[in-house]
C-alpha cells in the first residue's frame, strides 16, 4: 500500500502542474487575508483566522479534485492499471494507497498556512488568537481534505478523461458541502425539518469542529463518508 502511496506523491510532483496547484493555492489564501481590503484579517482589529478558514474550503474544493483527477484516470490512460493489477496488492490496499498518497498532499498544502496563525499571534497587541478554535479549524480542514480526496478518486475512478473527474468531483464535493445548506433554507422544510437536513451537509460539521469541540458525532461522520467513498472505488475497481 506504502508503495502506492509513494508512486502518488512522486506522480504529482513530477510534473510542473503539482507545485503550480500548489502555489497558487497558497497565493490566494495570502491575497484575501493579507491585501484585498474586504477580507483583509489586517482590518478586522481583533486577532482572529476566521476569514481564513470560512475560504480555505471553498479553494481546496478545486484544488483536491486537481491532486485527485490523475489517481486512476491516468492508470486507465495510460495502461498502467493492468500492470498495477498484476502487483501482489488487493483492491482495497490500492485504493487506500492512493487515499493516503493524495492526503498527504493535501496536508503538504495545508502546512504552510500555520504561518498565518503565527502572524496574527506576533501582531496581536493582548490576547492573541483563540488556540482551541484555531487547532479545532485546522482538524477541520484536514478532515474536509480527507473527504475531498475520497471523492476524487472515485470521480477518478470511473473514467480515464482526468478533465472529466476533475468535474465530476469538484461538483460532488459542492454539492456535499454546501448543497444541503441550501436545501434547508427553502421555506417548505422551516417547520423543523431544516437542521436535520443541514445535518447532512459537510459544512454542518465542519463549522462545529471549527468551535474547537471535537464532537464524535462529527468524527463518525466525517469518517463514514470517507469510508463510503473509498467503497465505492474499490467497487469499481473490482468490476474492472
Amino acid at each position: 500500500m506504502w508503495m502506492i502511496c509513494k508512486k502518488e506523491w512522486q506522480q504529482f510532483f513530477s510534473s510542473l502542474t503539482g507545485y503550480i496547484a500548489l502555489v497558487v493555492f497558497l497565493l490566494l489564501n495570502g491575497l484575501f487575508l493579507f491585501v484585498f481590503p474586504d477580507t483583509s484579517i489586517l482590518d478586522f482589529g481583533y486577532a482572529s483566522l476566521s476569514s481564513f478558514f470560512n475560504l480555505a474550503p471553498w479553494i481546496l474544493l478545486f484544488l483536491v479534485p486537481t491532486i485527485t483527477m490523475r489517481s486512476l484516470a491516468d492508470e486507465y490512460k495510460t495502461g498502467t492499471f493492468e500492470l498495477l493489477k498484476t502487483l501482489p496488492l488487493t483492491p482495497s490496499q490500492i485504493v487506500w494507497g492512493k487515499f493516503f498518497g493524495s492526503l498527504i498532499i493535501v496536508v503538504t498544502a495545508l502546512l504552510p498556512t500555520l504561518i498565518y496563525a503565527v502572524s496574527v499571534q506576533q501582531l496581536s497587541v493582548t490576547g492573541g488568537i483563540d488556540i482551541g478554535a484555531t487547532a479545532g479549524s485546522y482538524i477541520g480542514l484536514v478532515l474536509l481534505g480527507a473527504v475531498f480526496t475520497a471523492i476524487g478518486i472515485c470521480a477518478s475512478s470511473y473514467t480515464n478523461n482526468t478533465v472529466v473527474a476533475f468535474i465530476a468531483a469538484a461538483f460532488i464535493c459542492f454539492a456535499l458541502y454546501n448543497g444541503f445548506d441550501a436545501i434547508s433554507k427553502l421555506p417548505v422544510f422551516n417547520a423543523g425539518l431544516d437542521y436535520y437536513i443541514e445535518m447532512l451537509g459537510i459544512n454542518f460539521h465542519y463549522r462545529s469542529i471549527s468551535r474547537g469541540v471535537i464532537d464524535s458525532r462529527d468524527l463518525i461522520y466525517f469518517t463514514g463518508i470517507i469510508v463510503l467513498f473509498l467503497f465505492i472505488t474499490q467497487r469499481n475497481l473490482i468490476k474492472r
